[in-house]
């Protein structure tokens, strides 16, 4: 069963209604962007989507913090997991205390092959803690949450050779698609089902029941 991500949540509603939708993990943005939360606003969510049983993870989204920071606010929040989505090295990872969602960027100049290794020198360097990579795009100086896609074939390419979660330019029109010609382990959405900039509860709902039909159909 395919994993699903809905990532940049910022109101309670909208991440309550993830999760009842049958969301595995939720991401809350901690690094500055235009949906980034507070510690304190974080907190809110955190604890509201805890009184549910079961409950998705909840997953906090940094970029080039300080791993001190990370682990403190990460304690705060209580989060499940920690997603890196900048420039962070795997020696950087091995300081950080939960569980890791670490970002590799896929641009056009990079092969599947260059991927790889990376994410191969991740499990060498990592081998007693829990993680999992994210491949998203990489356009210009952003950091993910672009809304574009990148090659689907590399993204097959690095799915065959071990579990990742894609993310990039998904919504519940594409979905499908992906998931038959990728196989991935999990799938990461924000743009995707927002409207004007906004998460939109009816695309959450959309996306989350067409990656769970195709899981079903495969």
């Amino acid at each position: 069963m395919t994993k699903i991500k809905i990532c940049g949540l910022s109101e309670i509603q909208h991440a309550l209604a993830a999760a009842k939708a049958g969301a595995d993990f939720l991401g809350l943005v901690f690094a500055h962007s235009q949906r980034q939360l507070s510690a304190k606003k974080a907190l809110q969510i955190v604890k509201a989507i805890h009184h549910l049983r079961p409950h998705p993870d909840i997953v906090g989204v940094f970029v080039n913090s300080a791993a001190e920071e990370v682990n403190r606010i990460a304690d705060y929040c209580n989060l499940d997991w920690v997603q890196l989505s900048g420039d962070e090295t795997w020696h950087y990872c091995q300081q950080i205390e939960r569980p890791i969602i670490k970002t590799v960027h896929a641009s056009s100049t990079k092969t599947a092959e260059e991927i790889i290794s990376e994410i191969a020198t991740g499990y060498r360097l990592l081998p007693r803690q829990d993680f999992v990579c994210l491949v998203d795009s990489k356009v210009g100086d952003t950091y993910g949450g672009t809304g574009q896609a990148f090659d689907w074939k590399l993204a097959k390419e690095v799915s065959a050779r071990f579990s990742v979660i894609i993310a990039g330019g998904l919504t519940p029109g594409n979905v499908s698609q992906l998931i038959k010609e990728v196989c991935p382990w999990g799938i990461d959405v924000s743009t995707g089902v927002e409207t004007r900039g906004q998460k939109d509860v009816a695309k959450i709902t959309a996306f989350i029941r067409v990656v769970r039909a195709t899981s079903d159909e495969l």
